[in-house]
């Protein structure tokens, strides 16, 4: 087992005070998804959109990374073949952890882009509405994050990687968002093994091989050590 592929969602941030839409109480229920998630929403309210971002970029930027970005950074340094990491999170904690050549499907709060030219920046702590381009000068600046009804970022390099794929993870995601969700299918037919790592199965536990349960923290870097170690799943 040489190439191993990881995709990692909301549940691998939280325990850094990066919410998910599931909290109760949290950010994502102070505002409607299709108000703030999505490019009509945009389009009608975009200072609302421009606050929500604003909001999540502080919070982003004041979050340190846990035991679980850790261990996938010391996995990538450690194995002796390939592990690339994809994140549906658009936080920096896999970077602020040590890993390394992170593929961020659904972009970076870090990042502005520019709907009219595709120009990408680094965003500033607060984007304004009619924030201008540093390429075409157009008020056009928006976050550089995936919202819904809008496709993910590499998906062409992150099929390749799936069907290379010896070992597929799945950590702290749903298994409710596409294309993602079908990862795991993917990599199986393409003869991996696959393990979800999540706080609780997700919907879609029964189609991986493997499960591991609970917090993040704790699974993620004793699946790690397991693996290191050659006691865990295929690791022949």
């Amino acid at each position: 087992m040489k190439n191993i592929v990881i995709l990692t969602g909301a549940g691998i941030s939280a325990e850094s005070g990066m919410g998910t839409f599931r909290d109760e109480g949290g950010l994502w229920t102070q505002y409607a998804l299709e108000d703030v998630a999505t490019p009509e929403g945009f389009a009608r309210n975009p200072a609302l959109v421009q606050e929500f971002y604003n909001i999540r970029r502080v919070k982003a930027a004041a979050a340190r990374p846990n035991e679980a970005h850790e261990a996938l950074a010391r996995l990538q340094r450690e194995w002796p073949g390939r592990v690339d990491i994809v994140t549906q999170n658009v936080d920096g904690l896999h970077e602020a952890g040590g890993a390394r050549d992170v593929i961020h499907m659904h972009g970076e709060l870090a990042g502005a882009l520019c709907a009219a030219c595709g120009h990408r920046w680094e965003a500033p702590a607060e984007m304004a509405v009619g924030e201008p381009c540093p390429a075409c000068k157009g008020p056009h600046a928006r976050p550089d994050v995936v919202w819904f009804g809008e496709i993910p970022y590499h998906m062409d390099r992150i099929s390749d990687l799936l069907d290379a794929a010896d070992l597929f993870a799945a950590i702290g995601t749903s298994g409710q968002v596409y294309p993602a969700a079908a990862f795991v299918h993917q990599a199986a037919a393409a003869g991996a093994h696959t393990v979800e790592l999540n706080l609780e199965p997700s919907e879609l536990a029964s189609g991986f091989d493997e499960l591991r349960s609970g917090p993040a923290s704790r699974v993620v870097p004793d699946w790690v050590g397991d693996l290191l170690s050659g006691r865990s799943g295929r690791s022949g």
